[in-house]
């Protein structure tokens, strides 16, 4: 790799940490699909920008996901004595074959589109209660008060949650992103997110207790049924998928309805569409993933040597960083793509992943957020965000969303 490469001007081609990239990932995203598609950053890892590349390894058998040894060679093997690495190397997420099946399996049919849609009705009825509570006041936070409450109230029901123990998730801290980020977290932050893994491990064990006990139609009691079983859930992976399926059951939804409504507003004509005709929805969520992807990032290691992929041939064991939120705006594939288009024809966003690993919630997350947003702009048809050009973005990279969207009404 030409080291005139890692740079323009004097600075770093690709750095995810600045405040410029996190208000704005764009523009750096055009420059490393013009200039290196298949950047070798200084710490060893490759990022790839096309569509093309991306989907290739998404896709490829020859890569996968080696959290293990991935964190291993990066930090060190002492960093899986830390209880948060511990939990997350057992995530159905973080497996390759055939953990990855065996684990993916237990859960795969709470999630068919068939049980999905027959959510729809409760999901609708969530929105409503959300914006009955809130119409009279005037104003709201669309993240805390909107876009948050209602996937954490879906996924909530989906694990058998007791109505009286869902207050503390409400108040519950959405910093997790970090742990995905690329940037290694200082020592005091690796001892916060174990204190509230080892705390939420804590009361999904008292949790799992009472499903023995009281087994309902949820999908904590399934897994609690498998892990009796033996042969097919540790204690561990139970404890670790269950907050896996937690935080990622709620995560993209909350950052899709934030930077979809963040985006229609910035481009008013295509606000005043979807107003106008809110059978434009379905396909105005496709766009709006495209456009601004809640999950910016997956990684991938090759399990073998790979002979070329994006013109650069990679050894075993070598790491690679695909960016999706790049992939979704490659001209190669979409005409104008830095332009809004909630009419666009053929919306097929990378948003979710791809081949094995692909987003087991995708179909929930569209539906949550074409339910939230279409009845937002049908109740409160004159609702307007506080301040449209400053944003308060999350500082994160690899999940893109909002701390806050004021709005007002």
């Amino acid at each position: 790799m030409n080291e005139q490469l890692q740079t323009i001007q004097g600075a770093p081609l690709f750095n995810p940490q600045s405040p410029e990239f996190i208000a704005n990932p764009y523009p750096v995203y055009h420059r490393l699909r013009a200039v290196d598609p298949m950047h070798l950053t200084p710490i060893g890892l490759y990022v790839a920008s096309r569509h093309a590349d991306v989907t290739t390894i998404l896709r490829d058998k020859r890569f996968g996901k080696d959290f293990v040894g991935r964190m291993s060679r990066r930090f060190g093997p002492q960093i899986l004595d830390e209880p948060i690495y511990r939990s997350m190397s057992h995530w159905m997420l973080q497996q390759d074959p055939p953990d990855h099946g065996r684990l993916r399996g237990l859960v795969v049919r709470a999630f068919t589109a068939r049980r999905v849609e027959d959510m729809r009705p409760r999901i609708q009825a969530i929105v409503d209660e959300i914006i009955d509570r809130v119409a009279p006041r005037g104003h709201m936070d669309l993240i805390a008060d909107f876009a948050f409450r209602l996937p954490v109230i879906v996924i909530c029901d989906m694990l058998g949650i007791p109505q009286d123990h869902r207050e503390m998730f409400f108040a519950s801290s959405r910093d997790g992103g970090r742990l995905l980020d690329l940037a290694p977290l200082s020592a005091e932050e690796i001892k916060a997110h174990s204190a509230a893994n080892l705390a939420t491990a804590e009361y999904f064990r008292s949790l799992f207790e009472l499903r023995r006990r009281q087994p309902g139609d949820d999908l904590t009691t399934h897994l609690v049924q498998a892990e009796e079983q033996g042969n097919k859930l540790t204690n561990e992976e139970l404890t670790a998928n269950i907050i896996l399926l937690f935080g990622a059951g709620h995560e993209t939804t909350v950052n899709l309805i934030g930077n979809g409504l963040l985006a229609l507003h910035r481009n008013p004509d295509q606000l005043r569409l979807l107003i106008e005709d809110p059978s434009l929805a379905p396909n105005a969520i496709e766009e709006l993933l495209r456009y601004d992807s809640s999950v910016q990032v997956t990684g991938r290691t090759t399990l073998e040597e790979v002979d070329e992929i994006g013109g650069i041939a990679l050894a075993k064991g070598q790491s690679v960083i695909c960016l999706l939120g790049a992939a979704n705006r490659d001209p190669a594939v979409y005409e104008d793509p830095d332009r809004l288009d909630i009419k666009r024809a053929d919306v097929r966003p990378l948003s979710f992943g791809g081949g094995i690993h692909y987003c087991l919630g995708a179909q929930l997350a569209r539906i949550e957020g074409e339910v939230a947003i279409s009845t937002l702009l049908r109740r409160l048809p004159n609702l307007r965000l506080d301040d449209l050009d400053h944003p308060d973005w999350r500082q994160t990279f690899v999940l893109r969303g909002l701390n806050k969207l004021p709005a007002s009404w």
